[in-house]
């Protein structure tokens, strides 16, 4: 089999900018804690909603798709296959579609109309599901190449949070965290170990699904999301990754010491609960955890595409060396956990 790797990578952050600080005083009732300290975000990025230059799900998706195309070495008509991982599925301003496909649409925007185009839909860790899809593909010989895509214009769940939060306890809080961003990769082959995905897995924990729940709101007609957070952030929820990735290890003959990760991506979900997650993997692992490379201040949580968002920044902004050996550990409604293991050096942005 074949191994895949990330062949280029693209982003698109919308201008406008919202900080905590403003989301919080349009609260009737503010919580009892402090948001931006728990949350660690300080600002996010929010979709343009003026009519003239309108920002959906899939003009976020298609301008990072074509960031993404425009350093790569396929053409448009080149990529074998394309994925869509959006929780958001929002086109012609507001209106949320099913069918036809968001994948064969943006396919067909970018013209890419010979690609397989599906779409898949697993919460927050959307864009990692869509690159362990992909990456079976490769490694069996279905296609040669292909991209995973989401553009999430996810921030309408904060504004039906600000209309109703009237507790200084609410489930919706962790709605106020979002941002809206678009991401895209493509995979292909690798040709060495310098670009390679390692290994992927994914699991799912159904037994804490009904702690963050996204639905229509129970009290307007927005979209809400429903998230236990007291009971989400706790070592019975932040064990399921290291016991996975354990077993997965000492089945290869490895453990996490001997993996040697240069740097650890997680789910930009909380500034609080990530160290506490990673205290309780290096008890599991027995080993210390790598340093953590986040962008929760600037960009907050940008649900399915957060990984590749840190990715894409960091990459930027040079702070990833040429050959680092990188983990991302996804964490989304479901419970989805798992890990994914990468050398990247070719890479750039």
């Amino acid at each position: 089999m074949s191994h895949s790797r990330f062949e280029s990578i693209g982003a698109y952050l919308p201008s406008s900018i919202l900080s905590t600080a403003e989301l919080i005083s349009r609260l009737k009732t503010p919580p009892s804690f402090d948001l931006e300290r728990i949350t660690g975000v300080k600002e996010r990025r929010v979709r343009d909603t003026r009519p003239e230059s309108r920002e959906d799900s899939f003009t976020l998706a298609i301008k990072a798709a074509q960031d993404c195309l425009s350093r790569s070495r396929y053409a448009p008509d080149e990529v074998e296959v394309i994925i869509s991982c959006s929780i958001t599925r929002s086109n012609d301003g507001t209106r949320m579609y099913m069918e036809p496909s968001f994948a064969s649409t943006i396919a067909k925007t970018l013209g890419a109309e010979q690609a397989i185009t599906f779409d898949v839909s697993n919460a927050c860790a959307g864009m990692l599901t869509g690159a362990y899809i992909l990456d079976r593909m490769i490694r069996t010989g279905v296609v040669r190449n292909g991209m995973v895509v989401s553009g999430e214009a996810i921030t309408p769940i904060a504004e039906t949070a600000v209309n109703e939060i009237s507790e200084k306890y609410d489930l919706q809080f962790a709605s106020l965290s979002v941002g809206d961003s678009g991401c895209a990769v493509i995979l292909d082959r690798a040709v060495d170990d310098a670009d390679k995905i390692h290994y992927i897995e994914l699991l799912t924990a159904a037994e804490h699904s009904h702690l963050c729940l996204g639905m229509p709101s129970d009290k307007s007609a927005g979209v809400a999301l429903y998230t236990d957070n007291r009971k989400m952030h706790n070592e019975a929820r932040f064990v399921l990754w290291p016991d996975a990735q354990g077993t997965f290890l000492e089945q290869q003959g490895s453990d996490f010491a001997a993996e040697q990760f240069d740097y650890i991506i997680h789910h930009q979900f909380g500034a609080a609960a990530v160290p506490y997650m990673n205290a309780v993997a290096a008890r599991e692992f027995g080993a210390e955890m790598p340093p953590d490379l986040n962008v929760i201040e600037k960009y907050g949580n940008t649900s399915t595409t957060s990984h590749f968002i840190v990715l894409h920044d960091q990459l930027s902004e040079q702070n990833i060396e040429a050959g680092s050996k990188l983990l991302m550990v996804p964490a989304a409604s479901g419970v989805v956990a798992g890990f994914l293991s990468t050398t990247i050096s070719s890479l750039k942005v």
